[in-house]
C-alpha cells in the first residue's frame, strides 16, 4: 500500500468519528484537501518530513473544524474576518490611518474585506488552491469552507515573525492612493498600540492579538525549520564521516542518534569496545574542529542557532560582553571582520597573514565561545 493510501485511510478513520454529520462525499473532499495533488511527493519523504507535514495537516484540519465546517457562507465568512481583525491588524492603527485618508468613513472590517479580496485575485498561492478546491468538490457549500480554511491558514503563516497578512495589508496601503490612505508613513506600518480596545459596540475588552494561536503556528513553523535543518545536518555529516573518516563512523552516528549505547553499538558493528570509544572521540573531534569550523559552517550555525553574524556565537549578551571582554585588540579585529561577512581569505590578505594561520584563530575564537555556551 502507498504511504499516501494509507494516509487517507487514517483521515477516513478520523473523519467517521469526528464528522459523522458529514456525507461520505463531503468527508472525501476534505481528505483530498489536506493531502493535496501531488501524492506522489509522500513517497520521497524522510521521517522527519513525513512527521511535519502530517502535523501541517492537522493543523488545517482543526481550522476547518473548529471554525468553518457546517456552518452557513455568511456566519463562516463573518467568522473568519472575525478571526483575522483580532489578530495583528490593529484596529485603533487602521483607524488613524483611515483618518488622515480622503475617505474617513471606512471602517476596520471594509479595509480588511479589501484586503482579503485583493488577496483572492492576486495571490498565485490562492488561485491555485481556489483551482485545487474546484477539484476535490463540486459542492458549493462545501467549496466556501475549504476556501475560508485555506485562506485563515495562509493568512497566519509568519513571515520574519509576523503573519503573512500583515504584510498584504501593508502592500495595499501602498496601492490605495486613489482611495485614501495617502499619507501612509513609510517606516513602521504596523505597530501595536494596545493589547486590547473597548469596541463601541461592546463592553467587554477584545484582544487585538490572538497570543495562543500565533504563538503556536509559529513554534510548529519553528519546529519544522528546525527539524528540516537537523535532518540536513545529519545527512551532510554522514556522508563526511563515511567518505573522509570512515564507514564504521557513519554507521555509528546512524546507531548513536537512535539511542544505542556504546556497548550496543560495539556489539552492532561487530567491534571491541574500546575501538568503539575511539572512533567516538575520533567523531567528535571532526564534528567540532573540521565539520562544523572548515566544511559546513553556515549549516551548523543555523541548526544551533550559533552563527557569529545573527546569534553571536549562540551567547546571550552578558555572555557575549563576557566573551569579548578577554579578546585582545587582534582577537577582536578578526571578530569584527567576520561579522562584516569578510571571507578568511580577504581578512589573511588585508592582515598579511596565511589563511590558515587565520583559520587557526577563528578555531579558537569559536571553541572558546562554545566552553563558555557549554559552562552556562
Amino acid at each position: 500500500m502507498r504511504l499516501a493510501d494509507k494516509l487517507a485511510n487514517d483521515w477516513r478513520s478520523q473523519l467517521e468519528t469526528d464528522c459523522s454529520e458529514q456525507s461520505v462525499a463531503h468527508r472525501e473532499s476534505i481528505i483530498r484537501w489536506l493531502m493535496g495533488e501531488d501524492l506522489a511527493r509522500f513517497d520521497t519523504l524522510t521521517s522527519d518530513q513525513l512527521a511535519i507535514v502530517q502535523q501541517a495537516m492537522d493543523y488545517r484540519y482543526r481550522i476547518l473544524q473548529q471554525r468553518y465546517l457546517g456552518v452557513g457562507p455568511e456566519r463562516a465568512y463573518r467568522k473568519l474576518i472575525q478571526r483575522l481583525s483580532s489578530l495583528f491588524l490593529i484596529r485603533n492603527k487602521i483607524k488613524t490611518w483611515v483618518a488622515l485618508s480622503r475617505d474617513r468613513q471606512r471602517s476596520v472590517v471594509d479595509v480588511l474585506q479589501e484586503v482579503i479580496q485583493e488577496l483572492l485575485q492576486s495571490d498565485g498561492y490562492m488561485q491555485q488552491q481556489v483551482t485545487w478546491i474546484a477539484q476535490c468538490t463540486s459542492d458549493s457549500r462545501m467549496r466556501n469552507n475549504l476556501l475560508l480554511a485555506s485562506v485563515e491558514e495562509y493568512c497566519l503563516r509568519p513571515i520574519r515573525n509576523q503573519p503573512l497578512l500583515v504584510y498584504r495589508f501593508v502592500n495595499y496601503l501602498r496601492r490605495s492612493q486613489r482611495g485614501g490612505m495617502t499619507q501612509v508613513p513609510s517606516g513602521d506600518l504596523v505597530r501595536l498600540v494596545s493589547e486590547e480596545i473597548t469596541p463601541d459596540e461592546a463592553e467587554n475588552p477584545v484582544s487585538l492579538l490572538d497570543n495562543q494561536a500565533v504563538s503556536q503556528y509559529q513554534d510548529e513553523q519553528a519546529w519544522e525549520e528546525q527539524q528540516m535543518a537537523r535532518t540536513a545536518v545529519k545527512q551532510s555529516f554522514e556522508q563526511y564521516l563515511a567518505e573522509k573518516v570512515e564507514p564504521d563512523a557513519a554507521r555509528w552516528l546512524q546507531l548513536y542518534l537512535q539511542g544505542h549505547s556504546q556497548e550496543a553499538i560495539a556489539r552492532t558493528l561487530d567491534l571491541p569496545i574500546k575501538q568503539v570509544y575511539r572512533l567516538r572521540e575520533k567523531i567528535s573531534y571532526h564534528a567540532i574542529r573540521v565539520f562544523a569550523l572548515k566544511n559546513e559552517p553556515e549549516l551548523v550555525a543555523n541548526w544551533l542557532e550559533t552563527s557569529l553574524q545573527e546569534h553571536s556565537l549562540g551567547l546571550t549578551p552578558e555572555q557575549w560582553q563576557q566573551y569579548v571582554d578577554k579578546l585582545t585588540p587582534e582577537q577582536r579585529q578578526l571578530l569584527d571582520r567576520l561579522r562584516e561577512g569578510c571571507t578568511l581569505e580577504a581578512i589573511a590578505g588585508d592582515l598579511n597573514l596565511k589563511t590558515n594561520q587565520v583559520m587557526g584563530e577563528w578555531s579558537k575564537l569559536y571553541l572558546a565561545a562554545q566552553e563558555l555556551r557549554s559552562a552556562s
